[in-house]
């Protein structure tokens, strides 16, 4: 029995005032077959030796039975729905207007209904899938204010780019699982994206307008360079021959990653990215030979625009052996002009 508080008061147990304590114990209860345990929390008087509940005990109580249960079953708990809900700022009864459930749906199971398997599986991929949750809002535009709706919006939104970098490493990852039984085409190295972000921010902290094109080929360099000297490649991209040269498989989800900064410049029609070190960047994945390579690719390179490297990379026995739109291996290293 754990004491939450005291107070002296009318005891309701034995009709005498004396210290009433709030105390917490651990009950066991039978939900849907299923035993559990959970905390409950009861007046305790020590005269009668009696448990009395007060307020909204009972309520609060059940809610524990139930939501030991729903631990227990591996649902979501009624404090990880309100979560959810909060985490986009949603009202009980919008909430279920963007569902396409009914009005109250929400609030019981918040208060005191256990939710069923398909209802917690749409909740908990609304948990990790913000560009699903305004997808669904989109739906439910006509049936929310237009205040509320663009509250909900912005909220998502603002969800969404704290969830990019986790979008675009599993991308990056998931692209680079097809290579996994060629290890030469990864440069014999597990695919690191700390050292990428970590890559890029070092480049762009030394180089003056550092774009798109030229990046992508300073890390080609960078890791042929690396995989010369040492046999294994600095970051484990895996990297592809396309017109303009190599270029990372999945290089646009690169883009993505929390870390790499850049501003988007308008270039007659295009669009251009040019590359600039975080203000608080610093170096914590890079090892001494690879900063080395870095440095020496940097020298090498960082007057050359990126029409120079094109036609730089253009003349590479390694682009030059390799078909287009395929992977380039690392065994072209020992050629490489660096």
């Amino acid at each position: 029995m754990k004491v939450i508080s005291a107070e002296k008061k009318l005891c309701l147990s034995c009709m005498e005032e004396h210290e009433v304590k709030r105390v917490e114990v651990q009950e066991e209860n039978v939900f849907k077959g299923v035993t559990v345990n959970y905390p409950a929390r009861y007046e305790y008087c020590n005269r009668t030796d009696e448990f009395l509940t007060y307020d909204d005990s009972l309520i609060t109580n059940d809610l524990a039975f139930k939501d030991a249960y729903r631990e227990r079953v591996g649902l979501l708990t009624s404090r990880e729905i309100v979560g959810i809900r909060k985490m986009y700022g949603v009202s009980q009864k919008d909430f279920c207007a963007i569902l396409g459930w009914g009005s109250s749906t929400i609030n019981r199971y918040e208060n005191y209904q256990v939710q069923g398997v398909a209802h917690n599986d749409i909740l908990r991929k609304l948990a990790d899938d913000p560009k699903w949750f305004m997808e669904l809002l989109n739906r439910a535009k006509d049936r929310l204010p237009q205040k509320a709706y663009l509250k909900y919006l912005g909220n998502a939104k603002e969800y969404y780019r704290l969830k990019q970098d986790e979008y675009a490493r599993a991308h990056i990852e998931t692209v680079h699982m097809k290579f996994d039984g060629d290890r030469i085409l990864a440069g014999n190295t597990d695919l690191n994206l700390d050292k990428v972000v970590e890559v890029v921010g070092y480049l762009a902290q030394n180089i003056a307008d550092l774009f798109l094109v030229k990046l992508l080929k300073m890390l080609w360099y960078s890791d042929s360079l690396h995989f010369k000297r040492y046999k294994r490649a600095i970051s484990g991209l895996v990297y592809v021959a396309l017109p303009m040269g190599a270029v990372p498989d999945a290089y646009k989800s690169l883009l993505l990653l929390e870390g790499i900064e850049y501003d988007e410049m308008q270039c007659n029609e295009n669009i251009s990215f040019r590359f600039k070190a975080p203000a608080d960047f610093e170096i914590r994945f890079l090892s001494d030979t690879e900063i080395q390579v870095l440095d020496e690719v940097i020298e090498r390179f960082k007057c050359h625009s990126g029409r120079d490297m094109v036609v730089a990379m253009h003349l590479e026995e390694a682009y030059k052996n390799t078909p287009e739109n395929q992977p380039i291996s690392y065994q072209y290293a020992e050629s490489l002009s660096v």
